[in-house]
């Protein structure tokens, strides 16, 4: 079998790795074992995290809505179910938006959802 020595592959592949690392601390930016065991690490963080982000988002905007719709003296689970009565097809994000942002339009979308709950 004929002797393989890889001509560039080889320091191309670690640039990438070491460019990847670029700005980590100490060795983990200098060292090519070291920065291809962090960067894995981090790719690993960072799938998980773009999920994870997905979900932290939810709920916040699911507080900012209870939060508000509380003010209007109703809960979440109740405004969510009147707004789904009403056939009113807004998501969380743009209600946590109209709840922090427009206050009075929030209150026309409790209203109506209060009044499809009491319709059914």
């Amino acid at each position: 079998m004929p002797r393989v020595k890889r001509g560039n592959k080889r320091r191309l592949k670690r640039k990438k790795i070491l460019r990847r690392a670029k700005g980590y601390y100490l060795a983990k930016s200098k060292l090519y074992r070291i920065a291809k065991q962090q960067v894995e690490r981090s790719l690993a963080f960072a799938f998980r995290d773009r999920r994870a982000r997905k979900r932290d988002f939810r709920r916040l905007w699911i507080v900012r809505i209870n939060a508000a719709a509380r003010l209007h003296e109703t809960s979440y689970s109740t405004l969510m179910h009147g707004l789904k009565l009403a056939g009113v097809h807004l998501d969380r994000k743009i209600l946590a938006d109209l709840a922090v942002h427009d206050p009075a339009a929030f209150a026309r979308v409790v209203a109506a959802a209060r009044q499809a709950a009491a319709g059914a």
